[in-house]
């Protein structure tokens, strides 16, 4: 994954810098124009000094100096203070620049810490939490628009073994495997959780009939299947799951997720692939 943050739109903060920016970069050209300006009267003064300094010049001479002096000092007045404006828009750019990158840091940090308080940190599948409000939502559409949906529980067989033969590192990469499978065979309007150590769950969210849902249910035992290659060896995986129906064996998010696992317990013990709850 790249470590560069994701771009993100533009606030009215970014749009007040850029302004700034420009009001700088028109106050730096005046100024720079004023010191062209006071430099050139200076030149023309000496040059009138220099004039005046020569025998039978006329008086009048020494009046324009007089004006030209006093025009070159409100030229350099107005550059001083052009100069000191120029310096308060450079720190009132910065300390904005500086609270837009603070904000940005604090919409990124609340945005990590909101999907951690959402996911399982190991597979970064979303967690019991997040399931359980999707599967309300669904539910709640479900009631609505008179559908079906399905909630598969996944235990993986003899899972224990292979963290006592192999350790828990091994058993770690294995359920991170097993998870990306998961991902792939989800379907955009499903969701696959991690509910802790090897148990998952699955929201089939819509189907036509109970041939989708056992397509779905076979599907995912084959992707589990494939050997996982790690550098300890192969490992086979196999799991057991238990299927429960919308509104045939539950009409809430919690009798649901109970039908499923104990359709998943009848499933490890006839030795079968998957169970329907009774």
């Amino acid at each position: 994954m790249s470590s560069r943050r994701p771009q993100k739109p533009r606030p009215a903060a970014a749009q007040q810098l850029e302004s700034l920016t420009q009001l700088m970069g028109h106050a730096e050209d005046v100024k720079t124009l004023m010191e062209e300006f006071a430099e050139g009267l200076s030149s023309v003064n000496l040059v009138l000094k220099q004039e005046l300094s020569a025998p039978n010049r006329q008086s009048s001479i020494d009046s324009a100096i007089q004006h030209s002096e006093i025009l070159e000092g409100k030229v350099q007045d107005a550059t001083d203070k052009l100069a000191l404006m120029n310096d308060a828009l450079e720190t009132e750019w910065q300390s904005r620049y500086d609270l837009e990158e603070q904000l940005a840091a604090v919409i990124l940090d609340e945005a990590a810490a909101r999907h951690a308080s959402l996911h399982d940190p190991l597979t970064g599948l979303p967690n019991r939490s997040l399931f359980e409000n999707r599967l309300t939502l669904g539910l709640a559409q479900a009631k609505r628009y008179d559908r079906a949906l399905a909630v598969m529980f996944l235990d993986l067989n003899e899972f224990k073994q292979i963290n006592d033969v192999y350790g828990h590192d091994v058993g770690d990469m294995v359920l991170q495997t097993i998870a990306d499978r998961l991902k792939e065979t989800t379907r955009q309007a499903d969701t696959v959780s991690r509910l802790g150590g090897d148990e998952f769950v699955y929201l089939l969210a819509e189907f036509a009939d109970l041939r989708d849902v056992l397509r779905v249910a076979q599907k995912i035992i084959q992707a589990i299947q494939i050997p996982c290659q790690l550098a300890q060896g192969v490992l086979v995986v196999q799991a057991s799951i238990g299927i429960a129906i919308y509104p045939k064996h539950g009409d809430s998010a919690q009798a649901l997720l109970k039908s499923a696992d104990h359709a998943m317990f009848k499933a490890k013990r006839s030795k079968s692939s998957y169970a329907f709850a009774g």
